[in-house]
């Protein structure tokens, strides 16, 4: 039986329950729609629209659901078009005639927007903490790398050598900018649509703003016509995991060339790389291209459901029923990659040696002799001819850039210091670069950050802090 069966004769065409049926993806709505049912039915009762003994009933029908789907033992019935209907059809099934009661002031509309919230507020904060232990296996592997340096690449071409803890903590402050994105959803979408109705709220004495406090948000809808068709917190949770799925697609990117035996500066752990099927002497960096490979999965689900909103009419229309599949499939997949690459991460070897013989080369210092000439007043742009012109004939000429630094009368002996292994790495002393200075004030900074985004994960999410100072979430 449908949730409209008065209005409409008949049954409703196979071919249209087969196009408009969601109980095989809004499962996942089960717990929240059940916390949101819950919440209901206490301010139904507050109301005094139900008894004291209706809504015990009610309460204990919906704790006998959530035992049975947490079982496994749920009986889904072929006509339960969502897991709304079916949870109503069970709950009604078990209390009798008072289960007829549940929906009393209440919409799917204003449900389903409901539920979504709380899905997102739970989901999100669980990827924000997933997040934050993949910074913190950047920050340790940057603890435990000490003075190690690699070419810094621009063009991926070799720049200048920076600290191999500069480069792992730049993936870290880039993850963290994904944190303040997932925080700050966090708090827009802390919003109760329930009480919004179908689209114009009701004519019984509902409480919004107690079933609000209820469920744990901060305020309930101020406009019950935008509360009911508005998606932007889908939307934005969609953008954040979409360019969080970005930055883990670089950081794989980085693990596919720093694997190779052209790169050879890092050595994956067996149980973080695959094989081949035909070629006995692989070993593929499969969690580093799947992470580049699901950034466009998760664009694509960020741009199907922009396109979805773009043409709608206030107030509810079905196809908000597109905004779960995207957003469901983005948080999975994220998740994934979140845990994959910290593993990856954390068990992966580098070899420092070849990343600093690669960093070893002469003109990677060739900045340094510039900024040598500026220091004693000559204009850098002419400085950088000079040096350039230096790099130039070592290169045609085939002789080592140090011997025309000496015969050069503008550097000469002194400035050949500068090409010494590791040198110039020690030079970058401006805050925020890549000197071991730098780098030491950066490492200190970071650790308290991660402390203080857990707090506002924590409260963003509203959930506790564990007593090591995790996030309680999922």
């Amino acid at each position: 039986m449908t949730l409209w069966h008065g209005r409409l004769g008949g049954g409703t065409a196979p071919e249209v329950m087969a196009f408009s049926v969601s109980l095989p993806f809004d499962r996942a709505l089960a717990a929240v729609d059940l916390e949101g049912s819950r919440a209901h039915v206490r301010g139904l009762g507050r109301a005094g629209i139900l008894t004291d003994d209706e809504v015990a009933t009610l309460v204990t029908a919906i704790a006998r659901v959530e035992q049975e789907l947490a079982e496994g033992s749920f009986a889904f019935a072929p006509d339960d078009e969502d897991i709304h209907t079916a949870v109503e059809r069970r709950v009604t099934e078990i209390a009798g005639d008072v289960g007829a009661k549940l929906h009393t002031g209440r919409s799917r509309n204003d449900q389903v927007a409901t539920d979504l919230r709380l899905y997102a507020r739970g989901a999100l904060g669980e990827i924000a903490s997933a997040v934050i232990v993949l910074q913190e296996v950047l920050l340790n592997r940057a603890k435990e790398v000490g003075d190690a340096y690699l070419p810094g690449y621009t063009h991926l071409q070799r720049a200048q050598p920076v600290l191999l803890a500069h480069h792992l903590l730049a993936h870290g402050h880039a993850l963290a900018r994904d944190v303040d994105r997932l925080v700050s959803t966090l708090a827009r979408l802390d919003v109760s649509p329930l009480g919004a109705g179908a689209l114009a709220g009701s004519s019984l004495p509902l409480d919004p703003d107690a079933v609000a406090a209820d469920l744990g948000f901060s305020s309930r809808f101020e406009n019950s016509l935008d509360a009911v068709s508005d998606r932007d917190f889908a939307a934005e949770a969609l953008f954040d995991l979409a360019l969080l799925g970005v930055h883990l697609s670089r950081m794989g990117e980085e693990v596919v060339l720093w694997s190779t035996d052209e790169f050879g500066f890092a050595r994956l752990d067996d149980a973080y790389a695959t094989g081949s099927s035909m070629l006995p002497q692989k070993k593929n960096p499969d969690v580093g291209e799947l992470a580049r490979g699901k950034a466009g999965r998760l664009i694509g689900n960020l741009t199907s459901l922009l396109v979805t909103l773009k043409g709608l009419p206030l107030s509810y229309n079905r196809d908000l029923q597109e905004d779960k599949e995207p957003l469901f499939d983005s948080v999975e997949q994220v998740r994934l990659a979140l845990a994959a690459l910290a593993g990856l991460y954390a068990t992966m070897t580098f070899d420092t040696h070849r990343m600093q013989d690669a960093a070893d080369g002469p003109s990677v210092a060739a900045v340094d002799l510039a900024e040598w000439l500026v220091e004693r007043g000559m204009p850098f742009r002419q400085a950088h001819g000079v040096v350039g012109g230096l790099v130039r004939d070592a290169l045609e000429r085939h002789v080592p850039l140090a011997e025309l630094v000496a015969a050069h009368p503008s550097l000469g002996e002194e400035a050949v210091s500068l090409l010494e292994p590791g040198v110039a790495v020690t030079r970058r002393t401006t805050p925020g670069g890549a000197g071991p200075a730098s780098v030491a004030a950066q490492l200190e900074r970071f650790v308290h950050r991660l402390e203080a985004d857990r707090v506002r994960i924590a409260d963003a999410a509203r959930v506790p802090v564990t007593e090591d100072g995790d996030v309680a979430v999922g």
